[in-house]
């Protein structure tokens, strides 16, 4: 099984590491289950993985504009060009969020932890990196 969610350690190194009130844009790199994987007591009809994250990104954009965060760019992974061959991934995802603390405050929703059930579902394996812009030194 993969990586879907934060450990408590990375979350901790993310609170202490990401500056305060930097604007943060989120790469998530997603690999969905052929079949979504619910919890037994998940009363909904079979999906795909893919479907189930669509159900997810439905109910979650609404959380992140709420964060003032945004979404900047989804694309289809065609080919992974300097990647391990066992590293594949079908969608890569751009969000971008004012700050950490709002990112934070998001996450820490639970209202918007009610929807992740979608997500978890969704997700052989994921990545998401936190990055902040360092255009001025390109």
């Amino acid at each position: 099984m993969g990586t879907i969610s934060p450990t408590p350690e990375k979350l901790q190194a993310f609170m202490t590491a990401v500056p305060d009130d930097t604007p943060l844009v989120m790469i998530n790199l997603l690999k969905y289950r052929e079949e979504a994987a619910y919890p037994p007591e998940y009363e909904g009809k079979p999906c795909s993985g893919r479907e189930a994250y669509q159900t997810y990104s439905a109910a979650a954009i609404g959380y992140v504009t709420a964060a003032n965060g945004r979404v900047l760019w989804l694309g289809q992974v065609q080919l992974g060009l300097i990647a391990p061959e066992e590293e594949n991934w079908d969608d890569a995802l751009l969000v971008e969020y004012p700050s950490k603390q709002a990112f934070l405050q998001m996450f820490a929703n639970p209202e918007y932890h009610t929807i992740t059930v979608h997500r978890t579902a969704a997700l052989e394996d994921s990545r998401l990196l936190v990055t902040i812009s360092q255009t001025s030194q390109l």
